[in-house]
C-alpha cells in the first residue's frame, strides 16, 4: 500500500517521498487512518517501526488548514534525545508546509523554549520535567491544544514520569484528540491508557513484546573482566562497523569507553552525567562515523535513530527483557537488518533466561576464535569513576609537639566529632 493511499496532502506526501519513503510501515498503515479521523488511538509498536510519522502525519494533516500562532499539538516523550529526534523528524515531514515545532527539555537554556511558547510554535515536542518548569510561568499556556501524543508511554513510567503526566493533564484541555504509543503494554500503562482514551481505535496490543524480525541475535559467553578486551577485538578485526554498547551504570560506561581508547579504538559516551551539549556531540559524532563505538546507558535505548547501525552489544546484560527489545531495536530500523550480541558472564545467566523466556526462543551461543577466554588481566585498584588513584604517600610518623597550646580551661583534649 503506497502512502498515496492514505489521503495525505500533497504537500506532505512530496516530502515523504524526498525523505526516500515509498510505504508506509505496518503501524502507520494501522495507526494514520483512524487518527486522521480524529480518533483516539492506543497502539503498541515496537522500538523501529515508524511509529513517530504514525503520529506525526496526521497532526500535521490537521493543523495544516488551522490559523497559525497558537500551540494545538504536543507531543510527550521521555527523553532529551527522543524529544529532539522527534523535532526534526517533523521539521523534515512539514518541509513544504508553514507548520513549527520546537523541542522543549532540560539540559539548555529556556530562553528559545520561552520565545517558542510566546510565538505560538504549532507543534511542542517535551519531556514532562521541563515542561512543568515552564507551565510555572503564564506565557506557557496551552488553552488551545487539540492533539496529544504520549510517546514510549512504557519508558515514562519505569523513569518515574507517571506524576508528573497527571500534572501536565491538568494544564490541557480535557476535549481532545489523544494518540497514545508504547513499545509494550503493562497493567499501569493499559490502566492510564482507560483514563486518558475515548473509545480508542487499539492497534497490535496483542503482539509481544519482541525484536523487530531483521534482527540477528547471538550470545556471547565471556568471563565479567573479558568483556571488555572481547568488544575491541571485534571492532578491530573489522566485524563491527559501527555499534551502540549498552552498559548497566553510568561509570561502568565511562570505563569502557577509556579502556577502548586506551586499546586504540575510538569512541563516545552518552549517559545521564554527561551535559546536554555533551551528549548531542557524542551522538551527531557517532552518526557521522567519526568513531565506531558509542557507549551509551539505557538513557540512549529509545528515541536514538542513527542510520545504517549495524551493531548493537548488551555488554551489560539488562535486567527486564522489555530493555533488552529497546536496546536491539536500535538496529535493523524501518524493516533493515542488524546484529544484536548480547554479552553474558556467568553471574547474568539468570538474566539471559528470562530475556529468553520473554521472546520465546534460546539464543544462540557463539565464541570469537583465536580470542583466548582463558587469560585473565591484572585487576588494578580503581575509585568509582573508574581512574586508579593516585600513589599514597607514606608518611613517616610524627610525634605530637611539645610546645602545643594546653587545653582551655584546664580540661583534657575535647573528643572530635563527625571526622570518621
Amino acid at each position: 500500500m503506497p502512502f498515496t493511499s492514505l489521503g495525505l496532502r500533497a504537500e506532505l506526501l512530496r516530502g515523504i517521498r524526498e525523505l526516500g519513503f515509498t510505504r508506509p510501515t505496518p503501524i502507520q498503515a494501522e495507526a494514520v487512518p483512524p487518527a486522521l479521523q480524529g480518533r483516539d488511538v492506543l497502539a503498541c509498536a515496537m522500538t523501529g517501526s515508524g511509529k513517530s510519522a504514525a503520529f506525526l502525519l496526521p497532526i500535521l494533516q490537521r493543523l495544516a488548514g488551522k490559523p497559525r500562532g497558537t500551540t494545538r499539538a504536543l507531543v510527550l516523550t521521555p527523553t532529551r534525545e527522543l524529544a529532539a529526534q522527534i523535532a526534526q523528524h517533523l521539521d523534515e515531514l512539514a518541509v513544504h508546509t508553514p507548520i513549527t515545532g520546537a523541542a522543549v527539555f532540560g539540559g539548555v537554556g529556556m530562553g528559545p523554549q520561552e520565545h517558542a511558547f510566546r510565538s505560538g510554535v504549532d507543534v511542542v515536542v517535551a519531556t514532562p520535567g521541563r515542561l512543568l518548569d515552564h507551565f510555572r510561568q503564564r506565557y506557557a499556556s496551552l488553552h488551545a491544544l487539540e492533539v496529544l501524543v504520549l510517546d514510549e508511554a512504557d519508558r515514562m513510567l519505569d523513569m518515574g514520569f507517571l506524576p508528573d503526566i497527571r500534572r501536565i493533564l491538568r494544564h490541557l484541555p480535557p476535549r481532545r484528540q489523544t494518540l497514545f504509543f508504547s513499545a509494550t503494554m503493562p497493567p499501569a500503562i493499559a490502566e492510564l491508557a482507560r483514563e486518558m482514551l475515548v473509545d480508542p481505535v487499539t492497534i497490535q496490543l496483542e503482539r509481544r513484546s519482541a525484536p523487530a524480525v531483521g534482527i540477528t541475535q547471538a550470545v556471547y559467553p565471556v568471563p565479567a573482566e573479558l568483556k571488555s578486551a572481547l568488544l575491541v577485538e571485534l571492532v578491530k578485526r573489522g566485524d563491527i562497523r559501527s555499534v551502540i554498547a549498552f552498559t548497566r551504570t553510568k561509570h561502568r560506561a565511562d570505563r569502557l569507553a577509556h579502556h577502548l581508547e586506551r586499546n586504540g579504538v575510538a569512541a563516545g559516551r552518552i549517559h545521564g552525567n554527561r551535559s546536554q551539549a555533551q551528549r548531542t556531540q557524542a551522538l551527531e559524532a557517532f552518526k557521522a562515523g567519526r568513531f565506531p563505538v558509542l557507549v551509551a546507558t539505557d538513557i540512549a535505548a529509545r528515541g536514538i535513530d542513527v542510520e545504517a547501525l549495524s551493531h548493537v552489544i548488551n555488554f551489560d546484560v539488562p535486567a527486564s527483557p522489555d530493555d533488552y527489545v529497546h536496546r536491539v531495536g536500535r538496529t535493523a530500523r524501518a524493516e533493515a537488518t542488524g546484529d544484536a550480541f548480547l554479552f553474558v558472564s556467568a553471574a547474568e545467566e539468570g538474566s539471559l533466561r528470562a530475556i529468553e523466556k520473554a521472546i520465546g526462543k534460546r539464543l544462540p551461543r557463539v565464541t570469537l576464535a583465536g580470542f583466548d577466554y582463558t587469560h585473565r588481566p591484572p585487576k588494578p585498584e580503581t575509585t568509582h569513576h573508574g581512574q586508579q588513584p593516585a600513589a599514597r604517600a607514606q608518611r613517616p610518623h610524627q610525634s605530637r609537639p611539645h610546645g602545643r597550646r594546653p587545653p582551655r580551661g584546664g580540661q583534657g583534649p575535647h573528643p572530635q566529632r563527625g571526622r570518621r
